[in-house]
């Protein structure tokens, strides 16, 4: 794995590599926000509360100062968190009639989890090649 990541490092070099991973973490992102905003709403029925919508959505949110700043750090533990909502998803598609929405944010969490890692990496092995 590791001769793999750093063969896509020589071909196609830190900064575009970077940029093509932060690209996939800001777009599986804003799905992944939009799935769990909507599946709050839903779960609700006809009563309308905030604090399901909230749950849902908080860990997430925690996580923009991170994502705006480009912390690789906060795109690590992103990463792990977003391995929740891969979880919640693969859950959600085992219910009855819920099999299209969960998969849809398993799918979509899987890619905000891959993106953050290589976002990670890449964007680490960046900053220490400036330094130097």
């Amino acid at each position: 794995m590791r001769e793999w990541l750093e063969g896509l490092e020589q071909r196609y070099g830190l900064d575009t590599l970077t940029l093509r991973f932060r690209q996939c973490v800001l777009l599986s992102f804003a799905i992944l926000l939009l799935l769990v905003i909507v599946r709050g709403f839903l779960i609700q029925g006809d009563a309308v509360d905030w604090r399901p919508v909230v749950a849902f959505v908080l860990p997430l949110v925690l996580f923009l100062p991170s994502i705006i700043g480009q912390r690789a750090r906060g795109h690590a533990w992103l990463a792990f968190v977003s391995l929740l909502y891969f979880t919640q998803g693969v859950m959600l598609a085992a219910v009855p009639g819920q099999t299209v929405r969960g998969g849809i944010e398993a799918l979509v969490s899987l890619a905000l989890f891959i993106g953050c890692m290589g976002y990670a990496r890449f964007r680490s092995r960046q900053q220490r090649q400036a330094k130097r």
